[in-house]
């Protein structure tokens, strides 16, 4: 499927757009400079624009600062995606700093890298708490894996324990965000051609990069649901349960074809189980 020359005239605009941003970014990191904040962004526009995704956006991004935004995970794409819209830093797994040529860039957009051993589990709090405390959004994957796009794991709450973090005093902020791959040169997108975008499993991700480049335009919806945050909820596993479940709604929502904004989930207080049963009703 697509166009062999298409693939390769996005490849090598990618290779090129790469060229530029290494020298222009590794020495303001390594430098400190102001403007190594503002390189990641306008790399992942570029990069969105030379691979041919486009995206659209329900709901609103909230404007406080910092905010800890909460997504699913699909494929090395979403970064691109969110990457363009959300001014942030990326929270990842320790391994993909060893990809090739993904590791490293990861590296130059200052993504927090962590693992998921009790032993480095202050170290890691620290290095989120730094970067909130420096008014820094964060951006995370909770179910920890990509999927294939029609379904949502449930979010590991132990992901979540960064929302305990309170800045001048009040708790931190954390907004679900729901990405969908839903068409393809304007053409909704059927399961059998979801895979041009999804990367998860066993999937090669050279060939896969290779067949996305030579498709045509995919359009991905980003849906902002509502914040909240821990005082909100209650705890942390409460606050894991609420995002989990309007990412997965959104996430339906938009494989269904359903163009307005999910209605929002009621907030169960805590320790309210007659509200908590509602939330649980508007679910199902």
């Amino acid at each position: 499927m697509g166009s062999s020359i298409t693939g390769v005239l996005r490849l090598a605009m990618f290779a090129a757009w790469v060229a530029i941003i290494i020298p222009l970014q590794w020495p303001a990191l390594k430098l400190r400079l102001p403007y190594a904040r503002r390189v990641p962004m306008s790399f992942h526009r570029g990069c969105a624009r030379i691979l041919g995704l486009r995206w659209r956006v329900i709901g609103e991004m909230t404007a406080n600062r910092p905010t800890l935004f909460v997504a699913n995970h699909t494929s090395y794409l979403d970064i691109t995606v969110l990457g363009s819209i959300v001014p942030g830093t990326f929270v990842a797994k320790a391994e993909v700093a060893d990809w090739p040529l993904f590791g490293f860039l990861a590296t130059l957009q200052n993504t927090i890298f962590i693992r998921r051993r009790k032993s480095e589990a202050r170290e890691h709090g620290n290095a989120l708490r730094d970067r909130l405390e420096a008014r820094s959004n964060l951006i995370l994957f909770p179910e920890g894996t990509s999927t294939d796009g029609v379904r949502t794991l449930p979010f590991r709450s132990a992901l979540f324990s960064v929302a305990n973090t309170r800045i001048d005093d009040r708790p931190l902020t954390v907004q679900p965000v729901s990405i969908s791959c839903t068409h393809l040169d304007g053409i909704p997108l059927g399961r059998n051609l979801r895979d041009l975008y999804v990367w998860f499993g066993g999937m090669d991700l050279v060939p896969h990069l290779w067949r996305s480049a030579k498709a045509g335009k995919l359009r991905v919806d980003v849906e902002f649901h509502p914040p909240v945050d821990i005082d909100m909820l209650g705890s942390r596993k409460a606050l894991a349960d609420h995002c989990s479940r309007a990412v997965a709604r959104g996430v339906e929502a938009a494989n269904a074809g359903r163009d307005r904004p999910t209605p929002a989930l009621p907030v169960p207080r805590p320790g309210d189980g007659a509200a908590a049963k509602t939330a649980e009703k508007a679910v199902a």
